[in-house]
């Protein structure tokens, strides 16, 4: 395949980056785990790969079927594009760096609006941390509003397909951050979102909770003042567990809590508002 092929069809990227992707799992657990090299939290359990492979695959069914209509919005919104914007390796590297920007805004979105941690949840559930990790997303985001922060690359004057391939190698690259086989990358850390920054993300302990939202670029952590250097070892998951490895329970067990929440007796509009779009009670 081609480069032009994949650009007329991002869809493929991930699952072209597929086998890299298996293969650094199963390096990680027979070079890490099973010569007792990783810590507990860290180790494979089959119940839990099982439902992250789920997850992963529900989390892709979702994109690809919302995705078609999300691509047409797009399209349609770029009928309205400000600059027109000929990609090249800079115009590239810049849509890079602002999808980046856009992500930090979505992921930090996802922690602090009830509404869209009922999708991110999902992520965030397990108490272990290894690659597999990376595979535990919700097929909820499109329905949460994840696509709206893209929509300001697309009315600036990217085309659409360049934009989804920016989301999806963005995610991509995120996989490499999910693993407690590498403990530091040096003067990367300064720059780039990194494992250590990223178990601090997954992290449950108090000074750890919403911080390094980082996709790639960990300096907009610092710029906004979101960023905690890994220090104190870190307990994974969320306060309040969900303690399943049923995938369609990871997936809906929160937004069933806080719909629950709304339609109690006695409420006010402004009070179901609030329990929707509040910061969330993890």
């Amino acid at each position: 395949m081609d480069f032009t092929t994949l650009i007329d069809n991002p869809e493929w990227l991930l699952m072209l980056l597929a086998p890299l992707f298996i293969g650094l799992m199963l390096a990680e657990y027979w070079i890490g785990q099973k010569r007792g090299r990783l810590p507990e939290n860290s180790a494979y359990k089959l119940r839990e790969v099982a439902c992250n492979f789920t997850l992963a695959g529900m989390h892709q069914l979702a994109d690809l079927i919302t995705g078609l209509l999300i691509v047409q919005l797009y399209l349609w919104l770029f009928g309205w594009h400000l600059f027109d914007i000929e990609m090249t390796v800079s115009t590239f590297l810049l849509l890079l760096v602002l999808q980046d920007f856009c992500y930090y805004w979505f992921h930090r979105a996802s922690h602090r609006i009830r509404w869209m941690w009922a999708a991110h949840v999902a992520h965030h559930s397990s108490e272990r941390m290894n690659f597999s990790t990376a595979f535990r997303q919700s097929l909820m985001y499109p329905f949460a509003g994840m696509w709206l922060f893209w929509v300001p690359l697309v009315i600036v004057g990217f085309e659409p397909k360049w934009v989804v391939f920016a989301v999806l190698l963005n995610l991509g690259l995120q996989f490499f951050v999910h693993t407690q086989w590498v403990r530091s990358l040096g003067w990367l850390e300064l720059i780039f979102n990194t494992p250590s920054h990223h178990r601090v993300h997954h992290g449950r302990n108090p000074q750890y909770i919403d911080k390094n939202y980082a996709g790639v670029l960990i300096v907009w952590d610092k710029l906004f003042a979101t960023f905690e250097p890994e220090i104190e070892t870190v307990r994974y998951g969320i306060s309040k567990p969900i303690k399943s490895n049923n995938p369609f329970v990871v997936t809906f067990k929160e937004w069933q809590t806080m719909f629950n929440e709304v339609r109690r007796k006695g409420l006010s509009f402004k009070q179901r508002l609030s329990i929707l779009f509040s910061p969330p009670h993890d």
